[in-house]
């Protein structure tokens, strides 16, 4: 009989396995790192929205109040003696603590608060309500979610793609008038968007009267979708200037600098060498070695849209997740808090795992694995 012949591997396909295997384990290893980010993220939330148990001695005072006004209000209670009435409101006290949990201890419930915020169960709200009137968290943050990313992503879009076409053609007039005007006007955007936003409504606004003073939208809302999409914008002016007018010199200013450096590098000089248009250098040379950083900031601006800004929406009442967040702390209603963080601390994780498989499809000087480690 034949002899069989021992299975072996092709030797092209052993450098495809190895490259999937150290693919898969950098994958896993990734996601094993930002999900234990996120839990030690949402935990230190959970803490620092509770204040460390304040908010427990919160809740049983204002427990006490409602039993003891509920009592004052009942004849049935006031007739009892003394003792008797006293001895019923200590057990309607214990039996609402119960309800809510406040009979076990602080970090025990912490960590039931975790599991469930990690499983996405936000629950309901203590104080809070949705515009339809429920206290589901989820409703609550779905309801205010949509004005928020209206509002941020519009201005990060337009802020994004303004500052970096304008720094690269920044980066074509180093030294000119321009962009000593743009140096000059970078510390413009030390002061916070709602800085701005308090001097455009008083000038637009109160003085010139031609901007709403803040909303979403007119009172009462316009018929007709045009009409009501008009409105919106209008009301939207205000609010993404002064979004913009806090970021974009210093933004501008960052990204010309950046591309400064790369515009300096020996390849590009060997580029000009060769004949190439500045067109084709600035495509090739310059934009494509800063995709990955380009990438990133643009992804992290859009995730960081989703939290709105808590003192902009105030100012401009835009009824975002930003202004329901500072409701939330006003009112120490700790899982519209958390549910609000949870959510953004997942966005986040899925979005640097997302950019770290990108950096190795659009920059190839990036590694993965073991061969990265070397």
């Amino acid at each position: 009989m034949a002899e069989a012949l021992p299975l072996v591997t092709p030797r092209r396909a052993r450098p495809a396995v190895e490259t999937l295997l150290r693919v898969v384990t950098y994958s896993a290893t990734r996601l094993v790192a930002l999900f234990l980010t996120v839990v030690v993220g949402v935990y230190l939330t959970i803490l620092v929205a509770n204040m460390g148990g304040y908010v427990d001695v919160i809740k049983r005072t204002e427990i006490r109040e409602q039993v003891g006004i509920s009592v004052s209000f009942d004849p049935a209670m006031q007739r009892l003696p003394a003792e008797e009435r006293q001895k019923r409101i200590e057990e309607l006290v214990k039996i609402e603590e119960e309800r809510l949990g406040l009979d076990r201890p602080f970090l025990m419930r912490t960590v039931v608060y975790l599991r469930e915020a990690l499983r996405l169960r936000l629950g309901f709200a203590e104080r809070m309500t949705s515009d339809t009137g429920s206290r589901l968290v989820r409703n609550i943050i779905l309801d205010r979610l949509p004005p928020t990313l209206l509002l941020f992503v519009s201005a990060q879009l337009l802020l994004f793609f303004a500052s970096v076409f304008a720094a690269l053609a920044l980066s074509r007039r180093y030294g000119s008038p321009l962009d000593r005007a743009v140096i000059a006007l970078a510390p413009t955007s030390a002061p916070p968007a709602w800085f701005y936003g308090i001097f455009l409504i008083l000038i637009f606004a109160a003085l010139l009267r031609v901007l709403p003073f803040g909303g979403m939208v007119d009172a009462p809302p316009p018929e007709g979708a045009l009409r009501y999409a008009a409105s919106v914008l209008r009301h939207m002016v205000l609010p993404m200037t002064a979004l913009f007018l806090t970021t974009i010199f210093l933004s501008v200013y960052s990204w010309r600098t950046f591309f400064l450096i790369f515009s300096s590098e020996d390849y590009v000089e060997v580029a000009k060498a060769k004949g190439l248009t500045s067109r084709a250098i600035e495509r090739r040379y310059i934009l494509r070695p800063t995709l990955p950083t380009i990438v990133t900031s643009f992804a992290l601006s859009l995730i960081g849209a989703w939290t709105g800004a808590i003192v902009l929406e105030t100012v401009f009442n835009w009824p975002g997740l930003g202004r329901a967040l500072f409701q939330a702390i006003g009112l120490y209603d700790t899982p519209v808090i958390v549910g609000a963080t949870i959510i953004y601390a997942y966005l986040l994780a899925v979005t640097v795992f997302v950019l770290d498989i990108l950096y190795a499809l659009i920059d190839p000087r990036v590694k993965v694995g073991l061969e990265g480690q070397r």
